[in-house]
């Protein structure tokens, strides 16, 4: 999806600030932004994909101006009122509506340790062999895509390597529509800084990303 978040290789922002001995949390509201989050997650009326995906359609402004974990509340907020789990208005009252039902069953605290431990992985066992091996050059697609994916916009139309395979994963492109996790060889893949950035880029670096199979063609 072409949308604020997608900012690599975007200009005009200035530097990136880097916080010696950063904690895990600046405020305790974050801590507690993240705990929400997850737990929202647990009840399964949406998935990862579709959570990163909600993040991605705040609108530019709104994204700009919030912080990192403000950007997790008001997505949240989007997906529990687009899931029918909570109403604009007890979103604003903090209240619930009269007459509202109450999901269940509850995450009650003596689940949480288990939903954690489960997690949510992705790797899959699939019968299609892998189109490309170690060593292959490949270009990535140019797709102007609509929805969500992994394939960012600044790496679109490049040629790399394959340095690693995966494995077969969730394709999260269709995965955060709720079209199925269709999963596909995920390959890590190698690309000159010039072949992204252009020639004031130092050509003794590279990026490597991993992409899904349809992103990728030989080279």
């Amino acid at each position: 999806m072409n949308n604020i978040h997608d900012m690599g290789g975007m200009q005009g922002f200035g530097a990136i600030p880097i916080e010696e001995n950063e904690p895990v949390f600046h405020s305790e509201w974050e801590a507690k932004a993240m705990a929400i989050t997850v737990a929202m997650g647990a009840w399964g009326r949406w998935n990862i994909d579709a959570s990163r995906h909600a993040r991605e359609r705040l609108a530019p402004q709104e994204y700009l101006n919030l912080t990192y974990y403000e950007r997790w509340i008001a997505a949240l907020a989007d997906l529990m009122v687009d899931r029918g789990l909570v109403t604009v208005s007890e979103l604003q009252s903090g209240k619930p509506d009269g007459g509202a039902t109450t999901a269940q069953p509850p995450l009650t605290a003596d689940k949480v340790a288990a939903v954690l431990a489960r997690g949510g992985p992705v790797l899959r066992e699939i019968d299609t062999a892998p189109r490309f091996k170690i060593g292959d050059s490949v270009r990535t697609a140019r797709d102007n895509p609509d929805g969500h994916t992994r394939l960012p916009r600044y790496a679109r139309g490049r040629q790399g390597v394959i340095t690693l395979h995966h494995g077969a994963h969730v394709f999260p492109d269709s995965n955060a529509k709720g079209l199925g996790e269709a999963p596909q060889h995920l390959y890590a893949v190698t690309f000159n800084a010039t072949e992204l950035w252009g020639r004031h880029a130092s050509a003794k670096d590279s990026v490597t990303l991993d992409a899904w199979e349809s992103y990728l063609e030989p080279a």
